[in-house]
Protein backbone atom coordinates (compact mmCIF):
# COMPACT_ATOMS: atom_id res chain seq x y z
CA UNK A 1 0.00 0.00 0.00
CA UNK A 2 1.50 3.20 -1.01
CA UNK A 3 0.29 6.78 0.52
CA UNK A 4 1.61 9.39 -1.16
CA UNK A 5 2.35 13.17 -0.19
CA UNK A 6 5.46 13.45 -2.12
CA UNK A 7 5.66 17.06 -3.15
CA UNK A 8 8.09 18.05 -5.86
CA UNK A 9 9.86 22.11 -5.73
CA UNK A 10 12.26 23.56 -8.08
CA UNK A 11 15.39 23.95 -6.16
CA UNK A 12 17.68 25.42 -9.18
CA UNK A 13 17.23 26.12 -12.68
CA UNK A 14 18.17 22.52 -13.93
CA UNK A 15 16.99 20.06 -11.47
CA UNK A 16 14.00 19.71 -9.41
CA UNK A 17 14.25 17.93 -5.40
CA UNK A 18 10.80 15.83 -4.42
CA UNK A 19 9.81 14.70 -1.00
CA UNK A 20 8.49 11.31 0.68
CA UNK A 21 7.48 13.11 3.53
CA UNK A 22 7.15 12.40 6.99
CA UNK A 23 4.03 9.63 7.62
CA UNK A 24 4.12 8.34 4.10
CA UNK A 25 5.07 4.77 3.06
CA UNK A 26 6.11 3.52 0.14
CA UNK A 27 6.34 -0.47 -1.06
CA UNK A 28 8.02 -0.93 -4.25
CA UNK A 29 11.10 0.62 -6.21
CA UNK A 30 11.47 3.88 -6.28
CA UNK A 31 13.09 5.46 -9.71
CA UNK A 32 13.79 9.05 -10.90
CA UNK A 33 15.65 11.76 -12.32
CA UNK A 34 16.73 14.63 -10.19
CA UNK A 35 17.13 14.59 -6.47
CA UNK A 36 14.80 13.00 -3.49
CA UNK A 37 14.53 13.86 0.24
CA UNK A 38 12.68 10.88 2.47
CA UNK A 39 11.38 11.95 5.55
CA UNK A 40 9.08 8.58 5.95
CA UNK A 41 9.73 4.95 5.60
CA UNK A 42 10.60 3.17 2.13
CA UNK A 43 10.35 -0.72 1.88
CA UNK A 44 12.18 -1.27 -1.69
CA UNK A 45 15.02 -0.25 -3.75
CA UNK A 46 15.75 3.55 -4.45
CA UNK A 47 17.88 4.72 -7.41
CA UNK A 48 17.67 8.34 -9.06
CA UNK A 49 20.00 10.23 -10.62
CA UNK A 50 20.32 13.02 -8.04
CA UNK A 51 21.21 13.58 -4.87
CA UNK A 52 19.07 11.36 -2.10
CA UNK A 53 19.01 12.28 1.78
CA UNK A 54 17.85 10.16 3.92
CA UNK A 55 16.56 12.45 6.77
CA UNK A 56 16.15 11.92 10.66
CA UNK A 57 13.30 9.59 11.27
CA UNK A 58 13.03 8.33 7.95
CA UNK A 59 13.13 4.26 7.50
CA UNK A 60 14.65 2.43 4.14
CA UNK A 61 14.82 -1.32 3.64
CA UNK A 62 16.57 -1.97 0.39
CA UNK A 63 19.56 -0.44 -2.35
CA UNK A 64 19.87 2.80 -3.00
CA UNK A 65 21.24 4.24 -5.74
CA UNK A 66 22.35 7.81 -6.55
CA UNK A 67 24.54 10.69 -7.17
CA UNK A 68 25.52 11.89 -3.49
CA UNK A 69 24.14 9.80 -0.30
CA UNK A 70 23.44 11.79 3.16
CA UNK A 71 21.59 9.53 5.45
CA UNK A 72 20.44 10.45 9.06
CA UNK A 73 17.94 7.92 9.38
CA UNK A 74 18.06 4.47 9.06
CA UNK A 75 19.03 1.98 6.18
CA UNK A 76 19.13 -1.91 5.72
CA UNK A 77 20.92 -2.11 2.51
CA UNK A 78 23.60 -1.43 0.57
CA UNK A 79 24.75 2.15 -0.65
CA UNK A 80 25.59 2.54 -4.15
CA UNK A 81 26.96 6.34 -4.95
CA UNK A 82 28.83 8.20 -7.92
CA UNK A 83 29.87 10.85 -5.88
CA UNK A 84 30.05 11.02 -1.83
CA UNK A 85 28.31 9.18 1.11
CA UNK A 86 28.22 10.80 4.40
CA UNK A 87 26.45 9.40 7.34
CA UNK A 88 25.37 11.87 10.22
CA UNK A 89 25.52 11.38 13.69
CA UNK A 90 22.51 9.38 15.04
CA UNK A 91 22.07 7.32 11.48
CA UNK A 92 21.80 3.51 11.58
CA UNK A 93 23.26 2.02 8.67
CA UNK A 94 23.13 -2.11 7.81
CA UNK A 95 24.74 -2.72 4.55
CA UNK A 96 27.66 -2.09 3.03
CA UNK A 97 28.54 1.70 2.03
CA UNK A 98 30.06 2.46 -2.36
CA UNK A 99 31.34 5.68 -3.26
CA UNK A 100 33.99 7.87 -4.22
CA UNK A 101 34.13 9.20 -0.47
CA UNK A 102 32.68 7.76 2.73
CA UNK A 103 31.88 9.81 5.91
CA UNK A 104 31.02 8.57 9.24
CA UNK A 105 30.31 11.41 11.80
CA UNK A 106 30.76 10.39 15.38
CA UNK A 107 27.87 9.20 16.90
CA UNK A 108 26.85 7.14 13.81
CA UNK A 109 26.23 3.06 13.96
CA UNK A 110 27.65 1.36 10.90
CA UNK A 111 27.34 -2.70 10.17
CA UNK A 112 29.27 -3.72 7.02
CA UNK A 113 31.69 -2.96 4.29
CA UNK A 114 32.91 0.35 2.89
CA UNK A 115 34.10 0.12 -0.69
CA UNK A 116 36.25 3.51 -1.86
CA UNK A 117 39.13 4.59 -2.99
CA UNK A 118 41.49 5.86 -1.35
CA UNK A 119 44.36 7.62 -1.57
CA UNK A 120 47.11 6.84 1.30
CA UNK A 121 49.94 9.28 2.14
CA UNK A 122 53.77 7.61 0.55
Amino acid sequence: MARSTAAATNVNGDGTESVLGRGTRVRGRIRGDGDLRIEGAVEGDVAISGDLAIEEGATIKGDVQASTVTIGGELAGDVTARGAVLVRAGAKVAGNLGGSEISLEEGASFEGRIDAELDLPV
